[in-house]
């Protein structure tokens, strides 16, 4: 059975860190492109930030370049995305997703995990 499990989330202060963590089990994901996603209440959910297997193509969303870092540890099984300087308004359910191209829309995922909540107080 194909799993991600994401991690990390939780209540963080404006300005913080938070580290997110996405575990993949049942198979490897080599080759894949491994994305974050997140959703806010009564919003769509939106892509994030995506990387390559091989690492050469890496993704951001506007909102976030700068702050975010997404990374992964192929040996592991893992990607990360590591959110620096948060707002409130980063506040969302994340979750990571894998696709066998590299896309920013959802509908190229064939796998996702349940997602882990993210709350950025003011």
């Amino acid at each position: 059975q194909v799993q991600l499990l994401e991690s990390g989330g939780g209540l963080v202060q404006a300005g913080g860190s938070l580290r997110l963590s996405c575990a993949a089990s049942g198979r490897t994901f080599s080759g894949y492109f491994m994305g974050w996603f997140r959703q806010a209440p009564e919003k769509e959910r939106e892509f994030v930030a995506g990387r390559s297997w091989s690492g050469t193509r890496t993704y951001y969303a506007d909102s976030v370049k700068g702050r975010f870092t997404i990374s992964r540890d192929n040996a592991k099984n893992t990607v990360y995305l590591q959110m620096n300087s948060l707002k409130p308004e980063d506040t969302a359910v994340y979750y990571c997703a894998a696709s066998k191209i590299y896309a920013r829309d959802l509908r190229s995922y064939d796998y996702w995990g349940q997602g882990t909540q993210v709350t950025v107080s003011s």
